[in-house]
């Protein structure tokens, strides 16, 4: 069963759609320009999102969220899709969607209220270490290893293409504290900025996502606190999966609404540019292009929102979340592209926005999980 927004989202849904965008329409979308020039945005925009309860909408109000649930972070997730940057959509993402989970669900109650209450407030930034230069999707493989010497691990190991890495206040690094354990022998530390022997290697330029700050992290002989481990030794590997599905939808969720801005771009400029004495938009070929570039946006969100409904009843969806993102970002990819190309020349000059989407698209198919991954999963689901 497929499930439109007018099931899915209440009224009171919607309404809060309406600030969310009010706010990203006047703080963040006449900046961006700026932001992406800079490789990175203002730390007080996590403030900001802070002041308006945006950065733990399923968080409970002991520690300072809303508790309003899941589908208020999604409708958080799709109007940032649609800013204009998908390196600012990315920074407020990661923060929310995959690095303060693990110290909800598998912190203690002094840990919740040490990071997850700053985080939440936005005064705290919260990035999570998990791919290395050695690995991407193979997280079992983890090769940063955590010796433990009384009350202390001695972390040792590198970590790439982190999200907020630069200026996180701290980072919820996966480490390897059993030598031989396999995916068992993982765990969880949270490292915090300004830690002897924690430091960034180097701030990574990227050919989209450019507003987000996006690291290399170097641990040598960084010694963490056994208190700073969540949840139990070499129980890492299980935390960090158990948050893959919501990761992945929160992909899904935003390259949907990049994808929609895409077409919208082309629609625009269609309707407007004039060659042989008529607009693009009159000509066959375009109208059938643009018609394509609706469809497979359409598509994408019917798979998405079919995962997003799932996982928000508790059933277990993992063939439906994998479907969703690879609908969702190869969709993306394609209609930036075909959006460029409706643009001719101007599509490739730097002044036009398409030409920011057609790059930060490009990453969808390759972060959370490679699409080659995804549809391996989706293979093993079948019982293949």
């Amino acid at each position: 069963m497929t499930v439109p927004r007018s099931v899915l989202f209440s009224p009171e849904h919607e309404e809060f759609r309406g600030t969310v965008r009010r706010f990203v329409d006047k703080e963040i979308r006449p900046n961006v320009e700026q932001w992406e020039e800079e490789e990175q945005f203002p730390r007080e925009l996590f403030l900001r999102f802070g002041s308006l309860d945006l950065l733990g909408l399923q968080y409970p109000e002991a520690y300072g969220g809303t508790g309003a649930g899941i589908l208020y972070e999604a409708v958080l997730f799709e109007e940032l899709g649609r800013c204009g940057s998908g390196g600012v959509a990315a920074g407020i993402g990661a923060h929310v969607a995959i690095a303060t989970p693990p110290i909800f669900h598998f912190g203690s109650e002094e840990q919740r209220r040490r990071w997850l209450k700053p985080a939440i407030s936005g005064h705290l930034v919260a990035a999570l270490g998990v791919t290395e230069p050695s690995g991407g999707s193979d997280i079992a493989h983890v090769e940063s290893t955590a010796r433990r010497e009384g009350d202390t691990y001695i972390l040792n190991g590198t970590k790439i293409f982190i999200t907020n890495g630069v200026h996180a206040d701290l980072v919820v690094v996966l480490a390897r504290t059993t030598p031989e354990g396999g995916h068992h022998g993982l765990s969880l530390l949270v490292v915090e900025k300004n830690t002897p022997g924690f430091t960034v290697g180097r701030k990574l330029k990227k050919l989209g996502w450019r507003a987000s700050d996006t690291a290399e992290l170097v641990f040598q002989d960084c010694r963490v606190p056994v208190a700073n481990r969540l949840g139990k030794e070499n129980e890492g590997f299980q935390m960090v999966v158990a948050n893959f599905q919501w990761e992945r939808l929160w992909i899904a969720i935003m390259a949907v609404e990049e994808a929609q801005r895409s077409l919208e771009l082309a629609m625009e400029y269609a309707a407007n540019r004039v060659q042989f004495g008529k607009t693009l938009a009159s000509m066959p070929v375009i109208r059938h292009k643009i018609a394509d570039m609706a469809l497979a946006v359409q598509q994408a969100r019917h798979l998405t929102y079919h995962a997003l409904w799932l996982h928000s009843q508790g059933v277990r969806c993992t063939k439906e979340v994998s479907m969703a993102k690879i609908a969702a970002t190869e969709a993306d990819v394609r209609v930036a592209d075909q959006a460029l190309q409706i643009h001719g020349g101007y599509g490739y000059m730097m002044e036009y926005p398409i030409q920011r989407a057609w790059r930060d698209a490009r990453l969808g198919p390759i972060g959370a999980g490679t699409n080659e991954i995804m549809r391996e999963i989706i293979a093993k689901e079948l019982d293949l």
